[in-house]
């Protein structure tokens, strides 16, 4: 089974996302930054490479799961931000938790919604729970104290899952490995670090150099390969990692 981590960027890249979604060889995609509406699709579409455009791209991903951080107000409805998990696998069950803010609506942009944050649990039918996480955003890629209560939180929710079998976590974490929140992740193999990867940014928006995306497993899943994906399909490069259950 191949998955796949990556920030979207609001599917700025348009033809480049739309490209690796019609060739990608993955089966599942964990994604973060995804645009969805649900009253005003054919709008939104036309702004964003979109939920209804990723599916369009690949109809091979026959199950999915979004989940929105919080909504604003644009033309006669309204769009959302979140997390979104598409997957050739059938899915079995979904959960979603947040461990920093709340869903919010009618948000004004401005306002800077973006620590809305939550946990988002897949399980597959292939018996690997996949949890998807977009995490609290620190300017310092170490994080803070408000980052430390926010990985506290994504342990009291990840951790259990551990007694359920195979778990697979994917995410743009916004802190790099030498963070101090690590700790409350330190029971999960991370792929980013074990693999020496010097950054996760692409360059198309900083050019920087901050392994901030990841791919962790615990002990029941075996990785078979890892690697940093090149093509520029967004501000962040995608990550793509070979596992299978032990």
């Amino acid at each position: 089974m191949k998955i796949v981590q990556c920030n979207i960027w609001m599917g700025k890249i348009e033809g480049a996302l739309e490209r690796f979604f019609k060739n990608t060889d993955a089966d599942v995609i964990c994604m973060q930054e995804v645009i969805n509406s649900n009253d005003t699709t054919l709008h939104v579409s036309r702004l964003w490479f979109d939920t209804s455009r990723i599916l369009r791209a690949n109809p091979e991903f026959k199950y999915y799961q979004y989940f929105p951080n919080w909504s604003s107000d644009i033309a006669d409805g309204s769009f959302q931000m979140g997390n979104f998990v598409i997957s050739k696998i059938p899915i079995v069950e979904t959960d979603s938790v947040f461990i920093n803010g709340q869903y919010t609506e009618h948000t004004i942009l401005t306002q800077t919604p973006s620590n809305n944050s939550a946990v988002n649990i897949v399980k597959l039918e292939n018996g690997i729970t996949v949890v998807c996480h977009h995490g609290f955003w620190r300017k310092d890629p170490l994080g803070d104290e408000d980052s430390l209560k926010a990985f506290a939180n994504v342990e009291k929710v990840v951790r259990p899952l551990l007694e359920q079998g195979p778990l697979v976590m994917c995410g743009d974490l916004n802190i790099i490995h030498e963070s101090p929140c690590f700790k409350h992740l330190d029971y999960l193999r991370d792929l980013t670090d074990e693999n020496k990867v010097e950054t996760t940014l692409s360059g198309a928006r900083l050019d920087l150099k901050v392994p901030c995306d990841h791919i962790l497993v615990n002990d029941e899943i075996e990785v078979k390969d890892f690697k940093v994906l090149p093509e520029i399909i967004s501000d962040h490069f995608a990550l793509e990692a070979e596992i299978e259950i032990k």
